[in-house]
């Protein structure tokens, strides 16, 4: 869902290149210390992300928008809170393998992806077997890709998809607010996610590996 232009969201961007880049080539360089990393995909206006990395200060976080106007509502949070383990980038997730090309993510996050529910946009969504298959290159052995959306449909096209991949599932939820596990006790929820569990509608989940060939 494309946000109302902020006039202000350009400006703050330009003042805060410590926090926030147009390319992630020297954004290792701006974390406080040298720890594991993980990205999220598509970050919205960063509820999520912020607090994961309220966190966990063991853990570095990378958000990547490409919308400069939501972006910037998760800067200006960030500009208050100087968190040492966030870092924010402006770009597009079409060519990730090019964009964090060195990097390896110990978890990727798809929190809530634009279902492109045609059928002729299919290539589009965030779980089609070429992002997954730069998923597989950008992350560490054992490395997670976790899911959550609202959407059946994309949910169950995620699923089949990974599996025909290969992937493993460690963990699946067909209504996370309401499992008795370990990841729902410890979910932290993004903006969508409290719009439509407040409405009643379940939030599916999946937390899953890429098969590792045994040598």
């Amino acid at each position: 869902m494309r946000l109302r232009n902020k006039p202000w969201a350009k400006e703050l961007i330009d003042a805060h290149p410590e926090l926030i880049q147009v390319q992630p080539e020297h954004v290792a360089d701006q974390f406080a210390q040298k720890q594991p990393v993980r990205l999220e995909i598509g970050t919205g206006k960063g509820q999520f992300i912020f607090k994961m990395a309220q966190l966990h200060p063991e853990i570095n976080f990378l958000a990547l928008e490409m919308q400069h106007s939501a972006l910037a509502v998760l800067l200006k949070a960030q500009v208050d809170a100087q968190l040492p383990n966030l870092q924010l980038v402006v770009a597009n997730a079409e060519n990730l393998q090019a964009l964090f090309a060195g990097w390896h993510f110990s978890e990727i996050y798809l929190n809530f992806s634009d279902p492109w529910p045609k059928t002729r946009h299919e290539k589009r969504r965030l779980t089609y077997s070429s992002f997954l298959t730069q998923y597989q290159q950008l992350l560490v052995p054992d490395g997670v890709v976790q899911l959550k959306t609202d959407n059946r449909h994309f949910f169950e096209y995620s699923l089949i998809s990974m599996n025909q991949f290969g992937m493993q599932f460690q963990q699946l939820s067909l209504d996370l607010h309401h499992d008795d596990t370990t990841w729902a006790a410890a979910n932290v929820p993004t903006e969508y996610e409290d719009k439509f569990s407040a409405k009643g509608q379940p939030i599916y989940g999946v937390r899953a590996v890429f098969h590792q060939a045994k040598g």
